[in-house]
């Protein structure tokens, strides 16, 4: 790669969390970054936007490469604004986000705030990786996938994604892994959802904490990011925005 690379850095665990400033030193020996996070915890956002109230942006720091902003808005208006504002005359090569603290495979990809921020730079037409480890220590050590990062970043820009695709990244909690698996998505469910309890100082009156287990609905599949992380590999499953459902075109065209 003759010329360093531009890439817009975004996550939903806020500016300052540990995953995200490890990824901005990860990145920065060999890439420019243009940083806009949130001032706080994002978490479970998804695609979510800010519409009834303005979103303000705060400048932290701006050094030869690095260039770094707080945002009140979620990830998502991170990385609009981030494009929309704060974009001087060169494209960027990438859009990176995370490292979130706590696993995005599955069904947890839909919800992730982490995978909102992706996602949005894919609708503006350019790459984008999604990187979250299976840990949600907010101390959690994060340097066994530094070689793997730097790896998957600069083949996503190498190599190219296709219009409307992005990579959700998982990491299992080890210190050693066991390869790399491009995996598909696992079919799998949320049980016991919500925790009720009482609420206090109001009698008769509950509340109720977002709590659960995931369950998979197919527990002897191999090929699955859950699979993957679960026998200690890095796993790499494609995403698409395109949510039609091809296969029912045809059937519907029949039935209507």
């Amino acid at each position: 790669m003759k010329q360093r690379p531009f890439i817009i850095l975004s996550n939903d665990d806020g500016l300052y969390a540990k995953g995200l400033q490890t990824l901005i030193e990860i990145l920065r020996p060999i890439a420019d970054l243009l940083v806009v996070a949130p001032d706080g915890a994002r978490s479970g956002m998804a695609c979510a936007m800010t519409a009834n109230v303005p979103v303000t942006l705060h400048r932290v720091s701006s050094v030869r490469g690095l260039r770094m902003y707080s945002c009140s808005g979620t990830p998502t208006d991170c990385v609009k604004l981030a494009i929309a504002q704060l974009l001087k005359k060169k494209r960027p090569d990438l859009v990176v986000s995370g490292i979130n603290h706590g696993d995005n495979s599955s069904i947890n990809s839909h919800y992730s705030g982490t995978m909102g921020a992706a996602y949005e730079g894919v609708m503006h037409g350019i790459p984008a990786v999604a990187f979250s480890l299976c840990d949600f220590n907010p101390d959690a050590d994060f340097s066994p996938l530094q070689p793997y990062i730097v790896d998957i970043v600069f083949k996503a820009i190498a190599f190219g994604l296709p219009p409307l695709t992005c990579l959700n990244v998982n990491f299992p909690k080890a210190q050693k892994f066991n390869g790399v698996r491009i995996c598909r998505m696992a079919h799998t469910h949320w049980d016991n959802e919500f925790t009720k309890a009482r609420r206090p100082g109001i009698p008769g009156r509950y509340v109720y904490w977002l709590t659960g287990d995931r369950v998979s609905d197919e527990p002897q599949a191999t090929d699955t990011d859950d699979w993957s992380l679960s026998h200690g590999y890095v796993a790499i499953t494609p995403e698409t925005l395109d949510v039609t459902a091809h296969q029912l075109i045809d059937v519907l065209k029949e039935v209507f």
